[in-house]
């Protein structure tokens, strides 16, 4: 069986790890499974250097698309293009590995499904509902033409039978991603800022921003700096900011000695930041998990969440989009009144295990995956 591994952006390839990991630990076992392990381009990041993939202990693509930039519409022709001319000109494999709910993954599983190949999605089945948002409908054509689905919960597993997919097709694997974070979660380093801004555990609050409705509107996120500066008591606040973000915060007229706008960081960097936060304020859904895991407060500005576990279960509120709205949970967070949280079965490291046991028992009549 030849497996291609897709990744489109950087928590692509955080999440991804723990599937190579994982076939790793099988071929010491004495299976032979290769794969071709491919980016399509999608997100350059400055931080993905040859760096990135040695610190999470894994190889550089072997093949990479290039088809970043441009709309989204744009985005999604050059993969798929991209992608079909890679398929015609190589080999079409078995099976073809997307992940999450960047454009890749959509366009991926298109390009792979139309070419009579599988499609196994790791992160199936989570939703939003909310259909102004890129993702959820790539979530949708994903799972639409998915074969083999691999879920973080039993929640997504619910919106998977629901939709009228077949149970048979339906593995509850757990978070690859809580695997990644489990794995290197010893390895976690301190930003080279930490003693320059004279950071100390559990004193700051982290936080991260990128949604389109919350930076470009400069008026809400003015709104947004000035409630968390003026309910966070002398804490520090540290703003991972990428440039186009900063461009904007710097015609707001923001003085404080107290918020600290830093460059993106690395993933070790990142979730040491994390780690160590009194709270994390943020708009994405991985860092969701990722605090639910690690046990720290999170205070999530989304009018709705593709992760309801991380509430129900973890340490994460949604808190909306209207800034006001942050000052009661502020206040809570600041009384001592945070919930406590728990960490959602089978968040527990061995997802990657599981998903490469699976593709193994759905290729039982084969004892070797054979690639290049």
């Amino acid at each position: 069986m030849i497996l291609d591994i897709i990744a489109g952006a950087r928590p692509n390839f955080i999440k991804i790890a723990a599937v190579i990991h994982a076939i790793n630990e099988r071929n010491k076992k004495g299976y032979i499974i290769k794969y071709r392990l491919i980016h399509t381009g999608q997100h350059y990041d400055k931080n993905m250097s040859e760096n990135f993939f040695t610190q999470l202990n894994i190889p550089k693509p072997q093949i990479n698309l290039n088809a970043g930039g441009g709309t989204q519409a744009e985005q999604t022709g050059a993969i798929m293009l991209g992608y079909e001319k890679l398929l015609s000109t190589t080999f079409v494999p078995n099976i073809c590995i997307v992940v999450g709910d960047v454009t890749s993954t959509m366009a991926c599983a298109i390009v792979a499904k139309k070419a009579l190949c599988k499609v196994a999605h790791i992160e199936a089945g989570i939703r939003s509902n909310d259909l102004s948002m890129p993702e959820e409908i790539n979530r949708l054509v994903t799972d639409s033409i998915t074969d083999y689905f691999f879920t973080t919960t039993l929640t997504a597993s619910n919106n998977l039978n629901v939709q009228g997919v077949a149970a048979k097709n339906i593995f509850f694997v757990g978070n690859t991603m809580i695997d990644t974070l489990m794995n290197f979660r010893n390895k976690l380093s301190k930003p080279k800022f930490w003693n320059e801004l004279k950071l100390e555990k559990k004193k700051f609050l982290l936080l991260t921003i990128h949604r389109p409705n919350n930076v470009d509107d400069k008026m809400r996120i003015k709104q947004y700096l000035q409630v968390i500066l003026d309910n966070s008591k002398d804490y520090k606040i540290v703003f991972p900011v990428h440039p186009r973000t900063k461009q904007i915060i710097h015609t707001l007229n923001i003085e404080s000695n107290r918020l600290f706008f830093v460059e993106p960081q690395g993933y070790l960097q990142f979730n040491y930041l994390a780690q160590h936060a009194f709270a994390v304020i943020t708009d994405s859904g991985g860092v969701t998990e990722e605090t639910t895991y690690m046990g720290v407060p999170c205070l999530t500005l989304r009018d709705n969440t593709e992760r309801p576990e991380t509430i129900t279960i973890g340490t994460n509120e949604l808190i909306g989009t209207t800034p006001e709205s942050l000052m009661p949970y502020l206040q809570k967070l600041f009384d001592g009144q945070w919930k406590k949280g728990a960490i959602p079965e089978k968040w527990d490291g061995k997802a990657g295990e599981r998903i490469v046991s699976k593709l193994l028992e759905i290729n039982k009549n084969e004892k070797y995956f054979s690639c290049l």
